[in-house]
């Protein structure tokens, strides 16, 4: 699909700055994430892999969202130095579009300047004291991402993600959840739980070759 396919469902903003980037034509499981519903406010589970144009797709349905006021877009991540990389990433794409913060620090605080920010990226701890905290902005949000969803099955972060998911899904009747990951073992049973349309597509930028390493030597399958 051309970008030009989209054109009359974004606005005119985001548009400008998706040509500003050299943008002409979405990748294959943005197309079907659109397709989908992503423009149309509908939960996903996108499984694709690296590098496919995940963290695109969010954009999308948050940066819309933001600048036709309907709320404010969380985008969760599993790392501190993963919000950093979004944080420098959106700055550079989206500034003076919305404003961007990042909250990733004093879990015992509700950081009541986020009230003044359109777009937070954050760390699901963080996000998860934010809510334990009362943050006095968590009615305005319409859009919430979850990057590297399948982290719902690692002992440590898994079940903050799986509360905090639940607890969304509770308080804010309308919000939109994007789950994205490159690898997923139960996709139909976690886009079911997501109450969310599964989005899946093997498209790489690059393609994957298999081989076998001995004697400085790579012999491909």
């Amino acid at each position: 699909m051309k970008i030009g396919g989209i054109e009359s469902e974004v606005p005119g903003k985001l548009y400008s700055v998706l040509k500003k980037e050299g943008l002409e034509k979405l990748r294959p499981c943005q197309e079907k994430a659109v397709k989908a519903g992503l423009l149309d406010r509908k939960n996903l589970l996108v499984c694709t892999p690296t590098a496919s144009g995940k963290t695109l797709i969010a954009e999308l349905a948050g940066i819309k969202s933001i600048l036709e006021r309907e709320g404010k877009m969380v985008y969760i991540v599993p790392l501190r130095s993963l919000a950093n990389e979004k944080f420098k990433e959106f700055k550079k794409k989206y500034e003076g579009l919305c404003k961007i913060a990042m909250s990733i620090g004093d879990i015992d605080s509700s950081d009541p300047y986020l009230q003044d920010y359109d777009l937070i990226i954050t760390t699901a701890e963080k996000f998860d004291s934010l809510i334990r905290h009362h943050a006095i902005w968590l009615d305005q949000i319409a859009t919430v991402v979850f990057d590297e969803i399948h982290l719902l099955n690692d002992v440590s972060r898994g079940p903050t993600v799986e509360i905090l998911i639940t607890i969304l899904k509770q308080m804010l009747t309308d919000v939109q959840i994007l789950a994205l990951s490159a690898t997923i073992g139960n996709p139909e049973e976690l886009a079911n739980w997501l109450d969310a349309k599964l989005v899946i597509d093997n498209w790489r930028p690059v393609e994957l070759e298999k081989g076998i390493y001995f004697n400085n030597e790579v012999e491909f399958q």
